[in-house]
């Protein structure tokens, strides 16, 4: 198969795929701490599906723009995994549940959220 990636590709040379500093969101009581991390640097919550190719299109678009070198803590919630956890964010944050769907935490409450297209449009760095 590197043979057909080489030609269709038009490239020789491989992508280097961008990691990003996820942090794991896997327990309600997370939330407490995410919450009380805002009050002193940005905390962004992203809810994907992993069976949604829409929810996969557009954080592979998130990726893509982030910048690693914001100054936020980004965390990952893979929401059929854990339901109860993307239950929990709708409930704390007062936020209707959406997939995907970015939430910007600051000073103790969200200051902005997205979902679907959406997501890519939200200027990070006026909350950083």
């Amino acid at each position: 198969m590197g043979i057909f990636n080489k030609i269709f590709s038009g490239s020789s040379e491989s992508k280097e795929e961008k990691v990003l500093p996820w942090l794991p969101l896997n327990a309600v009581n997370q939330l407490d701490k995410i919450t009380e991390q805002s009050k002193v640097k940005t905390q962004l919550i992203f809810k994907h599906s992993t069976r949604c190719g829409i929810s996969r299109m557009v954080m592979n678009q998130f990726v893509s723009a982030y910048d690693v070198n914001s100054n936020a803590d980004l965390y990952y919630l893979d929401l059929l995994s854990y339901r109860d956890v993307s239950n929990e964010v709708g409930y704390k944050f007062q936020v209707m549940h959406q997939s995907p769907q970015l939430l910007v935490l600051k000073n103790g409450v969200v200051v902005a959220h997205a979902s679907h297209g959406g997501i890519n449009e939200v200027d990070l760095e006026k909350f950083l």
